[in-house]
């Protein structure tokens, strides 16, 4: 990796992909600094202080810490996380739309980028206009008539457009998928807190904790062994032989060809988790809008909103978090299932594989091959959707450890370790591109 990284300063034009994306990088971390106008920073203060559990907490890992500060990077990426979602599952349900998706191609592209980016508006003034509504009655703004809310929900909009144009110029000139990139430097800013965290738990009161040594060497271990299981994961693939016998091509004869097919054991990536925790964590953030103090209420919304943050926060009663963990696990394998099947048709692929002369050894073709595909899709994905479900529960029980607050858990280490590899993936792609192009010139 770290040849990759030293190659790719070496070239010029891959040089200047890297720069021009850690520009834009600077650029979004000194945006994460600036607050929105019309907000008194005392009280916004205080009341962030407050409420670094539950939904401000989890928002505020993601962001960078551009949530606690109401920057104008507050609402991050996800407004367009959350549209994009929106449209490919539309293009299941919409016959027009799902016509757009299968042809592909830059127009068909160029379609789905123009309606992904117009709901992220939408979805940007509903969530800023959330936003606003809900810290409204904790004095964090200077005044609360309609002009302030205006003032307050444009800057956010703007701030989530700005960052969605970051992320397309990262994508098309820089190194790496632009949205990914945001989100993994929101996560990894967090990395010092994260190191304090465990130097305070070894040296938490000024003399050395035996204890805090162990438990820290024991979050260390429990680490990297996660992190080396996540790579495992996302770099393990079954491949499926396939032999195709000889045949005519225009003058000439082609001869037998074997090739295979690639399954990823995690071919939905992080998309499940994510699809899951937003459907988790949705009912909280529509009640924190009507009922701006419901984590000081009782009641039937109360414990909606308990169980909604579950995950999320360590003021949450155990039983909460026993029975959300139970119910985000399932969904998290439902979403797995779901996700992948809707990329990748095991049916489809067994036609192309008939049309084209070919067939999977011991397997006759046809429904045969859709059955055998289908039986080895479902294997892989049973324990790829539970290995990322027990990644995505686990670290919530360092929540439990005392005087342990890391930044990191396992989604967060997924979407890390994940966007690494993909960077460096793509380097050694341009670093081969630009070697075989010097051949040819």
């Amino acid at each position: 990796m770290f040849k990759t990284i030293i190659n790719a300063f070496k070239t010029p034009d891959v040089r200047k992909r890297i720069l021009y994306t850690l520009l834009l990088i600077l650029l979004f971390r000194l945006g994460c600094f600036i607050t929105i106008p019309g907000v008194d920073t005392v009280a916004l203060n205080t009341a962030m202080s407050s409420a670094s559990n539950g939904m401000a907490g989890l928002i505020d890992l993601i962001s960078g810490g551009a949530f606690s500060r109401f920057s104008i990077f507050a609402m991050t990426i996800t407004p367009y996380i959350t549209a994009s979602i929106v449209i490919q599952l539309l293009g299941f349900v919409i016959p027009s739309l799902e016509k757009i998706m299968k042809e592909g191609g830059e127009e068909g592209t160029n379609k789905i980028n123009r309606y992904t980016k117009l709901l992220t508006v939408v979805l940007a003034f509903i969530e800023g206009l959330g936003l606003y509504l809900s810290y409204r009655s904790s004095g964090i703004f200077v005044g609360t008539g309609f002009l302030t809310g205006f003032l307050v929900v444009i800057s956010l909009m703007a701030g989530t457009s700005l960052l969605m144009w970051l992320g397309e110029e990262i994508t098309d000139k820089g190194i790496g998928n632009g949205i990914s990139i945001i989100i993994f430097v929101g996560i990894i800013s967090g990395l010092p807190s994260a190191v304090t965290s465990i130097w305070n738990l070894i040296f938490g009161l000024g003399t050395f904790s035996t204890t805090g040594l162990l438990t820290a060497i024991g979050i260390i271990i429990g680490a990297i062994i996660l992190i080396m299981g996540v790579i495992f994961v996302q770099e393990a693939e079954r491949r499926i032989p396939v032999q195709y016998a000889k045949r005519v091509v225009g003058r000439k004869m082609v001869g037998a060809q074997n090739t295979h097919i690639p399954l990823k054991l995690a071919m939905a990536g992080v998309m499940p988790i994510i699809f899951a925790s937003s459907f988790m964590t949705f009912p909280a953030m529509i009640i924190q809008m009507f009922v701006p103090n419901i984590a000081s209420e009782t009641g039937f919304w109360s414990v909606i909103y308990k169980f909604s943050i579950a995950t999320s926060s360590s003021a949450v009663p155990v039983g909460y978090t026993i029975v959300n963990a139970i119910v985000y696990l399932l969904l998290i394998v439902a979403f797995t299932f779901f996700y992948t099947y809707a990329t990748f048709n095991p049916a489809e692929v067994s036609n192309n594989i008939k049309k084209n002369g070919g067939f999977i050894p011991g397997i006759r073709a046809g429904k045969p091959t859709t059955d055998y595909l289908a039986s080895v899709m479902s294997k892989l994905l049973w324990f790829g959707g539970l290995f990322l479900a027990i990644i995505a529960i686990l670290p919530m029980l360092v929540r439990f450890i005392p005087n342990v607050n890391l930044a990191f858990g396992g989604t967060s280490i997924l979407i890390v370790v994940g966007v690494a590899l993909e960077i460096v993936q793509q380097l050694e792609s341009l670093l081969v591109m630009r070697h075989y192009k010097g051949f040819l010139d």
